[in-house]
Protein backbone atom coordinates (compact mmCIF):
# COMPACT_ATOMS: atom_id res chain seq x y z
CA UNK A 1 0.00 0.00 0.00
CA UNK A 2 1.29 3.16 -1.13
CA UNK A 3 1.27 6.68 -0.18
CA UNK A 4 -1.19 6.14 2.94
CA UNK A 5 -1.36 9.33 5.25
CA UNK A 6 -1.30 8.28 8.66
CA UNK A 7 -3.58 10.22 10.55
CA UNK A 8 -4.23 9.39 14.22
CA UNK A 9 -3.42 6.90 17.21
CA UNK A 10 -5.41 3.73 18.21
CA UNK A 11 -5.62 3.40 21.76
CA UNK A 12 -3.49 0.17 21.72
CA UNK A 13 -1.18 2.92 20.37
CA UNK A 14 -0.75 1.60 17.31
CA UNK A 15 -0.85 4.24 14.16
CA UNK A 16 -4.02 4.53 12.12
CA UNK A 17 -4.51 4.91 7.86
CA UNK A 18 -7.21 4.30 5.53
CA UNK A 19 -6.68 2.38 2.45
CA UNK A 20 -10.06 2.32 0.20
CA UNK A 21 -11.84 2.83 3.43
CA UNK A 22 -10.63 0.43 5.37
CA UNK A 23 -8.94 1.08 8.35
CA UNK A 24 -4.89 0.15 8.88
CA UNK A 25 -3.12 -0.37 11.91
CA UNK A 26 0.42 0.76 11.57
CA UNK A 27 3.31 0.46 14.28
CA UNK A 28 6.17 3.10 14.69
CA UNK A 29 4.64 5.66 12.66
CA UNK A 30 2.93 8.89 13.87
CA UNK A 31 0.03 10.79 12.80
CA UNK A 32 1.47 13.47 9.46
CA UNK A 33 3.48 10.49 8.10
CA UNK A 34 3.39 9.29 4.35
CA UNK A 35 4.28 6.01 4.14
CA UNK A 36 4.42 2.47 1.79
CA UNK A 37 3.52 -0.60 4.22
CA UNK A 38 3.18 -4.12 3.99
CA UNK A 39 -0.20 -6.12 5.12
CA UNK A 40 0.95 -8.57 7.96
CA UNK A 41 -2.60 -9.12 9.09
CA UNK A 42 -5.99 -8.93 7.66
CA UNK A 43 -9.20 -9.18 8.97
CA UNK A 44 -13.16 -8.24 8.30
CA UNK A 45 -13.13 -4.13 8.87
CA UNK A 46 -9.29 -3.72 9.13
CA UNK A 47 -5.50 -4.58 8.13
CA UNK A 48 -2.12 -4.66 10.36
CA UNK A 49 0.65 -3.61 8.16
CA UNK A 50 4.55 -2.58 8.63
CA UNK A 51 5.59 0.29 7.84
CA UNK A 52 8.42 -0.41 4.74
CA UNK A 53 9.49 3.05 3.60
CA UNK A 54 8.78 7.11 4.49
CA UNK A 55 7.77 9.31 1.61
CA UNK A 56 7.59 12.10 3.94
CA UNK A 57 8.18 12.40 7.66
CA UNK A 58 5.79 14.32 10.10
CA UNK A 59 7.18 17.26 11.42
CA UNK A 60 6.33 16.08 15.06
CA UNK A 61 8.69 13.02 14.47
CA UNK A 62 11.56 13.02 17.10
CA UNK A 63 14.53 10.89 16.97
CA UNK A 64 14.60 7.44 18.69
CA UNK A 65 16.77 7.75 22.00
CA UNK A 66 17.41 3.52 21.52
CA UNK A 67 19.78 1.62 19.18
CA UNK A 68 16.95 -1.43 19.42
CA UNK A 69 14.12 0.69 18.49
CA UNK A 70 11.30 -0.81 15.84
CA UNK A 71 12.30 -3.96 16.55
CA UNK A 72 12.18 -4.58 20.16
CA UNK A 73 8.50 -4.89 21.51
CA UNK A 74 9.03 -1.70 24.16
CA UNK A 75 8.80 1.45 23.90
CA UNK A 76 7.37 1.96 20.64
CA UNK A 77 6.47 5.89 21.22
CA UNK A 78 10.07 7.15 21.03
CA UNK A 79 9.38 9.11 18.04
CA UNK A 80 6.81 11.03 19.94
CA UNK A 81 7.67 14.01 22.11
CA UNK A 82 6.73 13.41 25.71
CA UNK A 83 4.05 16.11 25.48
CA UNK A 84 2.61 14.57 22.40
CA UNK A 85 2.67 11.45 24.36
CA UNK A 86 0.97 12.56 27.11
CA UNK A 87 -2.04 14.26 24.93
CA UNK A 88 -2.88 10.93 23.17
CA UNK A 89 -3.28 9.35 26.73
CA UNK A 90 -5.23 11.86 27.72
CA UNK A 91 -7.55 11.55 24.94
CA UNK A 92 -7.69 7.63 25.66
CA UNK A 93 -8.65 7.75 29.03
CA UNK A 94 -11.78 10.53 27.28
CA UNK A 95 -12.56 8.42 24.77
CA UNK A 96 -12.98 5.52 26.61
CA UNK A 97 -14.71 6.92 30.05
CA UNK A 98 -16.94 8.56 27.23
CA UNK A 99 -18.01 6.07 24.70
CA UNK A 100 -17.47 3.06 26.84
CA UNK A 101 -18.44 4.21 29.99
CA UNK A 102 -22.09 6.33 28.67
CA UNK A 103 -21.76 8.36 31.82
CA UNK A 104 -21.24 11.95 32.78
CA UNK A 105 -18.16 13.01 33.61
CA UNK A 106 -16.57 16.30 35.45
CA UNK A 107 -13.58 17.85 33.70
CA UNK A 108 -10.89 15.28 33.09
CA UNK A 109 -7.58 16.56 35.30
CA UNK A 110 -4.51 16.90 33.24
CA UNK A 111 -2.61 13.76 33.10
CA UNK A 112 0.57 13.95 35.36
CA UNK A 113 3.32 12.96 33.79
CA UNK A 114 6.75 11.09 34.83
CA UNK A 115 9.84 13.63 35.80
CA UNK A 116 11.71 10.49 34.37
CA UNK A 117 11.48 9.38 30.64
CA UNK A 118 14.44 7.27 30.75
CA UNK A 119 15.70 5.26 33.64
CA UNK A 120 12.50 5.17 35.22
CA UNK A 121 11.66 1.53 35.82
CA UNK A 122 12.89 -0.40 38.76
CA UNK A 123 12.49 -4.37 37.59
CA UNK A 124 13.37 -5.55 33.76
CA UNK A 125 13.47 -9.59 32.87
CA UNK A 126 15.24 -10.55 30.25
CA UNK A 127 15.07 -14.07 28.50
CA UNK A 128 18.03 -16.27 27.36
CA UNK A 129 17.21 -17.99 24.37
CA UNK A 130 19.28 -19.78 21.48
CA UNK A 131 16.81 -18.76 18.69
CA UNK A 132 18.31 -15.15 17.95
CA UNK A 133 16.03 -12.81 16.60
CA UNK A 134 17.63 -11.56 13.09
CA UNK A 135 16.37 -8.11 12.21
CA UNK A 136 15.55 -7.42 8.50
CA UNK A 137 18.35 -5.34 7.90
CA UNK A 138 20.65 -7.94 9.18
CA UNK A 139 18.97 -10.88 7.24
CA UNK A 140 19.04 -8.30 3.64
CA UNK A 141 22.87 -7.31 4.21
CA UNK A 142 23.80 -11.31 4.23
CA UNK A 143 25.17 -11.06 7.72
CA UNK A 144 24.71 -14.31 9.48
CA UNK A 145 26.04 -13.21 12.91
CA UNK A 146 28.83 -15.51 12.66
CA UNK A 147 27.17 -18.29 13.63
CA UNK A 148 26.14 -16.78 16.68
CA UNK A 149 22.28 -17.66 17.80
CA UNK A 150 22.49 -16.88 21.44
CA UNK A 151 20.74 -14.01 22.85
CA UNK A 152 19.68 -12.34 26.15
CA UNK A 153 17.00 -9.60 25.85
CA UNK A 154 13.72 -9.58 25.37
CA UNK A 155 10.82 -11.16 23.61
CA UNK A 156 9.55 -10.12 20.24
CA UNK A 157 6.29 -9.48 20.06
CA UNK A 158 4.17 -12.66 18.70
CA UNK A 159 6.97 -14.61 18.82
CA UNK A 160 7.37 -16.46 22.08
CA UNK A 161 10.68 -18.58 20.90
CA UNK A 162 12.78 -15.41 19.58
CA UNK A 163 14.51 -13.12 21.70
CA UNK A 164 16.23 -9.53 20.67
CA UNK A 165 19.60 -9.44 21.85
CA UNK A 166 19.78 -6.43 23.89
CA UNK A 167 23.43 -4.25 24.00
CA UNK A 168 21.73 -1.17 26.06
CA UNK A 169 18.36 -0.92 27.38
CA UNK A 170 17.55 2.66 28.77
CA UNK A 171 14.71 1.70 31.26
CA UNK A 172 16.73 0.92 34.04
CA UNK A 173 19.55 1.91 35.79
CA UNK A 174 22.99 1.50 33.41
CA UNK A 175 23.76 -1.13 36.26
CA UNK A 176 21.13 -3.43 34.42
CA UNK A 177 22.49 -3.11 31.22
CA UNK A 178 26.42 -4.19 32.81
CA UNK A 179 24.93 -6.89 34.61
CA UNK A 180 23.36 -8.74 31.42
CA UNK A 181 26.14 -7.91 29.44
CA UNK A 182 28.63 -9.67 31.82
CA UNK A 183 26.42 -12.50 31.93
CA UNK A 184 26.51 -13.01 28.25
CA UNK A 185 30.21 -12.46 27.59
CA UNK A 186 30.68 -15.03 30.75
CA UNK A 187 28.26 -17.60 29.21
CA UNK A 188 29.42 -17.75 25.90
CA UNK A 189 33.15 -17.33 26.75
CA UNK A 190 32.75 -20.85 28.91
CA UNK A 191 29.73 -22.32 25.51
CA UNK A 192 27.03 -22.06 28.91
CA UNK A 193 24.23 -23.25 27.05
CA UNK A 194 21.37 -21.02 26.28
CA UNK A 195 17.63 -22.54 26.92
CA UNK A 196 15.46 -23.40 23.83
CA UNK A 197 12.13 -23.29 24.63
CA UNK A 198 10.72 -25.10 21.93
CA UNK A 199 12.65 -27.75 22.32
CA UNK A 200 12.91 -27.67 26.21
CA UNK A 201 16.68 -27.73 26.43
CA UNK A 202 19.80 -25.91 27.74
CA UNK A 203 20.44 -24.35 30.77
CA UNK A 204 20.49 -20.56 31.19
CA UNK A 205 16.48 -19.49 30.94
CA UNK A 206 15.84 -15.79 32.60
CA UNK A 207 17.08 -12.99 34.36
CA UNK A 208 15.62 -10.69 36.44
CA UNK A 209 17.16 -6.80 37.77
CA UNK A 210 15.51 -4.76 40.43
CA UNK A 211 16.78 -1.80 41.66
CA UNK A 212 14.91 0.66 44.65
CA UNK A 213 15.72 4.20 45.39
CA UNK A 214 17.36 2.77 48.06
CA UNK A 215 20.00 2.21 45.98
CA UNK A 216 19.46 -1.30 46.92
CA UNK A 217 20.04 -4.14 43.92
CA UNK A 218 18.93 -7.39 43.56
CA UNK A 219 19.85 -10.08 40.57
CA UNK A 220 18.16 -13.52 40.40
CA UNK A 221 19.71 -15.83 37.66
CA UNK A 222 16.81 -18.63 36.62
CA UNK A 223 18.47 -22.34 35.67
CA UNK A 224 16.20 -25.36 33.68
CA UNK A 225 18.66 -27.54 35.76
CA UNK A 226 21.08 -27.37 38.81
CA UNK A 227 24.58 -27.96 37.86
CA UNK A 228 26.49 -27.37 40.77
CA UNK A 229 30.14 -26.40 39.46
CA UNK A 230 28.68 -23.80 36.49
CA UNK A 231 26.65 -22.38 38.75
CA UNK A 232 28.76 -21.40 41.60
CA UNK A 233 31.80 -20.14 38.98
CA UNK A 234 28.88 -17.60 37.18
CA UNK A 235 27.42 -16.88 40.47
CA UNK A 236 31.09 -16.33 42.22
CA UNK A 237 32.01 -14.08 38.54
CA UNK A 238 28.74 -11.85 39.40
CA UNK A 239 29.26 -11.17 42.79
CA UNK A 240 33.07 -10.44 42.23
CA UNK A 241 32.46 -8.35 39.45
CA UNK A 242 29.18 -6.40 40.91
CA UNK A 243 30.29 -5.62 44.42
CA UNK A 244 27.33 -3.49 45.19
CA UNK A 245 24.29 -6.20 44.41
CA UNK A 246 22.73 -6.72 47.71
CA UNK A 247 20.88 -9.45 46.97
CA UNK A 248 21.88 -12.36 44.50
CA UNK A 249 19.52 -15.30 44.04
CA UNK A 250 18.82 -18.37 42.04
CA UNK A 251 16.22 -20.49 40.53
CA UNK A 252 15.88 -23.95 39.13
CA UNK A 253 13.21 -23.99 36.71
CA UNK A 254 12.86 -27.27 34.99
CA UNK A 255 9.44 -26.45 34.11
CA UNK A 256 7.55 -25.69 30.36
CA UNK A 257 6.98 -22.34 31.05
CA UNK A 258 8.98 -19.11 32.86
CA UNK A 259 6.93 -18.47 35.64
CA UNK A 260 8.72 -18.94 38.90
CA UNK A 261 6.36 -18.21 41.54
CA UNK A 262 5.77 -21.76 42.43
CA UNK A 263 9.55 -22.19 42.38
CA UNK A 264 11.92 -22.14 45.42
CA UNK A 265 14.29 -19.41 45.37
CA UNK A 266 17.89 -19.72 47.28
CA UNK A 267 20.31 -16.62 48.02
CA UNK A 268 23.53 -16.92 47.00
CA UNK A 269 25.12 -13.86 48.36
CA UNK A 270 23.02 -11.21 50.95
CA UNK A 271 19.97 -11.10 51.63
CA UNK A 272 16.58 -12.41 50.03
CA UNK A 273 15.27 -9.22 49.58
CA UNK A 274 15.89 -5.45 49.17
CA UNK A 275 13.89 -2.49 50.59
CA UNK A 276 11.70 0.32 48.78
CA UNK A 277 11.00 3.70 50.78
CA UNK A 278 7.85 5.88 50.75
CA UNK A 279 6.91 8.96 52.52
CA UNK A 280 8.83 7.73 55.22
CA UNK A 281 7.36 3.82 55.04
CA UNK A 282 9.62 1.40 54.25
CA UNK A 283 8.71 -1.78 51.87
CA UNK A 284 10.63 -5.44 51.85
CA UNK A 285 10.61 -6.26 48.04
CA UNK A 286 11.28 -10.34 47.56
CA UNK A 287 12.21 -11.68 44.38
CA UNK A 288 8.52 -12.34 43.74
CA UNK A 289 6.92 -9.62 45.24
CA UNK A 290 4.67 -6.87 43.00
CA UNK A 291 6.05 -3.43 43.51
CA UNK A 292 4.78 -0.57 40.97
CA UNK A 293 7.87 -0.61 38.02
CA UNK A 294 7.93 2.77 38.29
CA UNK A 295 8.70 4.06 41.68
CA UNK A 296 8.35 7.58 41.57
CA UNK A 297 5.03 8.18 39.46
CA UNK A 298 3.72 5.02 41.87
CA UNK A 299 4.02 8.17 45.10
CA UNK A 300 2.31 10.22 42.63
CA UNK A 301 -0.45 7.79 42.15
CA UNK A 302 -0.65 6.72 45.17
CA UNK A 303 -1.12 10.76 46.70
CA UNK A 304 -3.95 10.97 43.97
CA UNK A 305 -5.65 8.02 45.65
CA UNK A 306 -5.00 9.52 49.03
CA UNK A 307 -6.65 12.92 48.16
CA UNK A 308 -9.23 11.28 46.04
CA UNK A 309 -10.47 9.02 49.53
CA UNK A 310 -10.61 11.89 51.59
CA UNK A 311 -9.89 10.41 54.92
CA UNK A 312 -10.24 12.27 58.33
CA UNK A 313 -8.45 9.33 60.23
CA UNK A 314 -11.71 7.80 61.05
CA UNK A 315 -13.24 5.96 58.33
CA UNK A 316 -13.24 2.09 57.49
CA UNK A 317 -11.48 1.45 54.23
CA UNK A 318 -11.49 -2.14 51.84
CA UNK A 319 -8.47 -2.06 49.42
CA UNK A 320 -9.39 -4.43 46.93
CA UNK A 321 -6.65 -6.69 45.07
CA UNK A 322 -4.46 -4.84 47.65
CA UNK A 323 -0.85 -6.77 46.16
CA UNK A 324 2.02 -6.70 48.86
CA UNK A 325 -0.36 -3.77 50.68
CA UNK A 326 1.18 -0.69 49.19
CA UNK A 327 -1.60 1.40 49.00
CA UNK A 328 -3.17 0.22 52.48
CA UNK A 329 -0.18 0.40 54.05
CA UNK A 330 0.13 4.39 52.66
CA UNK A 331 -3.21 5.81 53.87
CA UNK A 332 -3.49 3.99 56.97
CA UNK A 333 -2.14 6.37 59.14
CA UNK A 334 -5.11 8.67 57.68
CA UNK A 335 -8.02 6.27 58.14
CA UNK A 336 -9.48 4.04 60.76
CA UNK A 337 -8.90 0.63 59.94
CA UNK A 338 -7.64 -0.64 56.12
CA UNK A 339 -8.57 -4.30 55.46
CA UNK A 340 -7.31 -5.59 52.70
CA UNK A 341 -7.94 -8.46 50.10
CA UNK A 342 -5.45 -9.97 47.78
CA UNK A 343 -6.22 -13.12 45.49
CA UNK A 344 -1.96 -14.25 45.59
CA UNK A 345 -1.05 -15.87 49.44
CA UNK A 346 1.68 -15.08 48.76
CA UNK A 347 1.46 -10.84 48.33
CA UNK A 348 -0.69 -11.02 51.34
CA UNK A 349 2.20 -11.99 53.57
CA UNK A 350 4.73 -9.32 52.22
CA UNK A 351 1.71 -6.57 52.65
CA UNK A 352 1.35 -8.02 56.58
CA UNK A 353 5.19 -8.29 56.61
CA UNK A 354 5.31 -4.50 55.33
CA UNK A 355 2.82 -3.44 58.32
CA UNK A 356 4.92 -4.56 60.74
CA UNK A 357 7.88 -3.64 59.62
CA UNK A 358 6.63 0.40 59.52
CA UNK A 359 4.68 -0.37 62.95
CA UNK A 360 1.08 -0.07 61.50
CA UNK A 361 -1.53 -2.10 63.38
CA UNK A 362 -4.99 -0.61 62.10
CA UNK A 363 -4.62 -2.80 58.89
CA UNK A 364 -6.37 -6.02 58.16
CA UNK A 365 -5.14 -8.19 55.14
CA UNK A 366 -7.13 -11.30 53.83
CA UNK A 367 -6.01 -13.78 50.78
CA UNK A 368 -8.79 -15.29 48.42
CA UNK A 369 -10.53 -14.52 45.36
CA UNK A 370 -12.12 -11.60 45.58
CA UNK A 371 -15.34 -12.74 44.37
CA UNK A 372 -15.59 -15.48 46.78
CA UNK A 373 -14.11 -12.89 49.51
CA UNK A 374 -16.15 -10.23 49.70
CA UNK A 375 -19.29 -10.83 50.34
CA UNK A 376 -22.16 -10.39 52.45
CA UNK A 377 -20.86 -12.31 55.81
CA UNK A 378 -17.63 -10.72 55.04
CA UNK A 379 -18.42 -7.02 55.20
CA UNK A 380 -21.01 -8.07 58.67
CA UNK A 381 -18.20 -9.63 60.03
CA UNK A 382 -15.60 -6.50 59.22
CA UNK A 383 -18.06 -3.53 59.04
CA UNK A 384 -19.46 -1.76 56.34
CA UNK A 385 -16.77 0.46 54.60
CA UNK A 386 -17.23 4.10 54.20
CA UNK A 387 -14.64 4.14 51.31
CA UNK A 388 -13.50 1.38 48.75
CA UNK A 389 -10.42 1.66 46.86
CA UNK A 390 -9.62 -1.16 44.36
CA UNK A 391 -6.61 -1.75 42.24
CA UNK A 392 -8.15 -4.66 39.65
CA UNK A 393 -5.88 -6.28 37.09
CA UNK A 394 -6.18 -4.92 33.22
CA UNK A 395 -8.98 -7.34 32.64
CA UNK A 396 -11.34 -4.81 35.42
CA UNK A 397 -13.47 -6.37 38.32
CA UNK A 398 -15.71 -9.12 38.18
CA UNK A 399 -19.36 -8.63 38.04
CA UNK A 400 -19.93 -10.52 41.47
CA UNK A 401 -17.38 -7.93 43.13
CA UNK A 402 -19.08 -4.75 41.49
CA UNK A 403 -22.51 -6.40 42.90
CA UNK A 404 -20.81 -6.44 46.61
CA UNK A 405 -19.69 -3.76 46.38
CA UNK A 406 -23.21 -2.07 45.58
CA UNK A 407 -24.39 -3.55 48.37
CA UNK A 408 -21.35 -2.79 50.69
CA UNK A 409 -22.79 0.66 49.49
CA UNK A 410 -19.54 2.99 50.50
CA UNK A 411 -19.58 6.93 50.36
CA UNK A 412 -17.06 6.85 47.92
CA UNK A 413 -15.16 3.69 45.83
CA UNK A 414 -11.49 5.24 44.52
CA UNK A 415 -11.17 3.13 41.30
CA UNK A 416 -7.63 2.76 40.00
CA UNK A 417 -7.24 0.91 36.49
CA UNK A 418 -3.98 0.05 34.17
CA UNK A 419 -6.75 -0.37 31.60
CA UNK A 420 -9.23 2.67 31.14
CA UNK A 421 -11.31 0.57 28.73
CA UNK A 422 -12.19 -2.05 31.58
CA UNK A 423 -12.47 0.73 33.96
CA UNK A 424 -15.34 1.92 31.68
CA UNK A 425 -17.38 -0.72 31.56
CA UNK A 426 -17.03 -1.19 35.28
CA UNK A 427 -17.97 2.56 36.07
CA UNK A 428 -21.03 1.94 33.75
CA UNK A 429 -22.06 -0.65 35.91
CA UNK A 430 -21.29 1.38 39.34
CA UNK A 431 -23.22 4.06 37.95
CA UNK A 432 -26.90 3.10 38.70
CA UNK A 433 -25.54 4.45 42.49
CA UNK A 434 -22.89 6.49 41.64
CA UNK A 435 -21.46 9.56 39.74
CA UNK A 436 -17.94 10.29 38.72
CA UNK A 437 -16.82 13.26 40.35
CA UNK A 438 -12.91 13.74 39.57
CA UNK A 439 -10.78 11.69 36.75
CA UNK A 440 -6.77 12.10 37.19
CA UNK A 441 -4.74 9.84 34.57
CA UNK A 442 -1.68 9.18 35.45
CA UNK A 443 1.32 8.12 32.98
CA UNK A 444 3.37 5.33 34.84
CA UNK A 445 4.86 4.62 31.24
CA UNK A 446 6.68 7.29 29.19
CA UNK A 447 6.58 6.24 25.62
CA UNK A 448 4.33 2.97 25.40
CA UNK A 449 0.37 3.66 25.33
CA UNK A 450 -0.06 2.54 28.51
CA UNK A 451 -1.76 5.00 31.08
CA UNK A 452 -3.16 4.42 34.23
CA UNK A 453 -5.92 6.50 35.98
CA UNK A 454 -7.74 7.08 38.93
CA UNK A 455 -11.75 7.56 39.08
CA UNK A 456 -13.34 9.07 42.11
CA UNK A 457 -16.98 7.79 42.35
CA UNK A 458 -19.63 9.36 45.17
CA UNK A 459 -23.15 8.22 46.15
CA UNK A 460 -25.77 9.81 44.24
Amino acid sequence: MENLLVVDIAAEGKAIAKYNDMVVFIPFAIPGDVVDAQVTGRRKSYMEARVVNFHRHSPERVDPFCRHFGVCGGCKWQMLPYELQLRYKQNQVTDQLSRIGKVELPEIKPILGSEKTKYYRNKLEFTFSNKRWRTFDEINSGQNGEGNYNAVGFHIPKMFDKVLDIDECLLQDDVSNQIRNEIRAYALQHNLPFFDLKQQEGWLRTMIVRTASTGELMVIVVFFYDDTAKRQALLEQLSDKFPQIDSLLYVINPKANDTITDREVFTFKGKPHIFETMEGLRFKIGPKSFYQTNSEQAYTLYKTVRKFARLTGNESVYDLYTGTGTIANFIAKDAGKVVGIEYVPEAIEDAKENASINGIENVLFFAGDMKDVLNGSFIETHGKPDVIITDPPRAGMHNDVIDAMLVASPERIVYVSCNPATQARDVNMLHTAYKVTAVQPVDMFPHTHHVENVVLLEKK
